[in-house]
């Protein structure tokens, strides 16, 4: 009978994994990048150091390009070209049809910023603490503006302006023409702006590491409103009918009022969560490093479902034709349908009834709790009364125990 039981909790599990996937494509190393989609075909970049077309009904590879090192940085595609960045320190413009580079541009430190291209310039931002912006064409630089430190931020381009945040602790407003200076606005504390920005109905929203979600009008008299959550805010925020979705490293992704900051309603994961939203159809999709990729209700942040991956989901994902891809740290890029389909109803073992299954389940969690109680007490015991009966001390995990899987300086907290 437990067996029976069993068995209809693995099926159930393995149902919505099989209904889920249309297809998984396996680089050499972890997937950060997220996947940018255009004309049937998923662009998205590995630490392996490559760039990767797939086609994105079956997940089989068009090309690939070898940039040498990492790339973290996710693609921009326009008028048939991909623009990346890697951790080589150079842009790089690829032909979306062939794989091949068409230029590319040196900064003097690593690109981990992603491109944004708008009215023929390619804007992002550098190690070297400088957002570019360059001619989409030719790759020429047109201007740069310096900050304090690096600009790992994306940029977002909003009515002639270039929004981009800086670790020196400011978010920058610039023109995007001349890269003149029109504002900035300091955090508390001077602290890191590794959020990129999203600019709504003349609005702009960021995380920063102080731990706030910021909301600034487009003319920075200050902000609008801030919200406190209980870690860095990395990941960059996604506005939909009024809300702004944005997840923390308190292993929460959050619904904020975008007039009022207020918190409609919180999600919590198993880990951080420094991937960035996407809304589509009513669900939130984000990633998280507890594996998982999450569809909530855009509502009511009710989970719909989740999919887990071998390892943290830092790319964030894409909806497109009702495809959501991203990749994991697993080195896999991932193809999900939005639309799941549910198990068929599972009949009653033979001999059966619903209501003995029900007993044997609540049978089963009964016999647990009790054994977990005496298996406690048993070894809280055997601690009290050792050589040293006056000293009980339970062994703890560190943080470096818990975070070790994390190297190097974009590895993330």
């Amino acid at each position: 009978m437990l067996r029976a039981f069993v068995l209809c909790v693995i099926y159930a599990s393995l149902w919505v994994h099989a209904q889920n996937i249309l297809w998984s494509y396996q680089t050499r190393d972890s997937v950060r990048s997220s996947p940018a989609v255009s004309n049937g075909v998923v662009y998205v970049g590995s630490v392996d150091g490559s760039v990767y077309a797939l086609n994105a009904v079956t997940g089989a590879k068009i090309w690939s390009y070898s940039l040498g090192l990492g790339v973290i940085s996710s693609p921009a595609v326009s008028n048939g070209v991909v623009y990346v960045g890697c951790l080589d320190g150079n842009l790089y413009a690829l032909d979306a049809v062939k794989g091949t580079k068409l230029w590319s541009y040196q900064t003097n430190g690593t690109v981990a910023s992603s491109p944004t291209v708008s009215n023929g310039f390619v804007y992002i931002g550098s190690d070297d603490n400088s957002t570019y912006a360059l001619d989409a064409v030719t790759g020429i630089k047109i201007w740069s503006y310096q900050t304090g430190r690096s600009v790992i931020s994306s940029p977002a381009v909003w009515d002639g302006v270039v929004y981009v945040g800086s670790l020196d602790g400011s978010l920058y407003a610039l023109d995007a023409t001349t890269g003149a200076k029109i504002w900035s606005y300091q955090t508390a504390g001077n602290s890191a702006v590794e959020s990129s920005p999203a600019v709504s109905d003349g609005v702009v929203y960021f995380g920063s590491d102080d731990m706030s979600v910021y909301a600034l009008g487009v003319f920075a008299r200050g902000p609008l409103w801030s919200y406190k959550t209980g870690s860095y805010v990395r990941s960059s925020p996604a506005v939909s009918n009024g809300i702004v979705y944005i997840g923390s490293n308190d292993k929460n992704l959050y619904a904020l009022d975008a007039v009022t900051g207020a918190k409609v309603w919180s999600y919590q994961t198993g880990k951080s969560v420094r991937s960035s939203p996407a809304v589509s159809n009513g669900i939130v999709y984000i990633g998280s490093d507890d594996k998982n990729l999450y569809a909530l209700n855009a509502t009511t942040g009710a989970k719909i479902w989740n999919y887990t991956t071998g390892a943290s989901v830092y790319s964030s994902p894409v909806v497109s034709n009702g495809v959501i891809c991203f990749g994991s740290d697993d080195g896999s890029v991932y193809a999900l349908s939005a639309t799941l389909k549910p198990a068929p109803p599972m009949p009653a073992p033979s001999g059966l009834s619903g209501g003995a299954i029900a007993g044997i389940v609540i049978g089963i969690l009964l016999v647990a709790t009790l054994l977990g109680g005496y298996f406690f007490l048993s070894v809280y015991n055997k601690e009290m009364h050792n050589e040293n009966p006056h000293v009980f001390t339970p062994k703890t995990a560190t943080e470096g125990d818990v975070d070790m899987q994390y190297k190097g300086k974009y590895g993330g907290i």
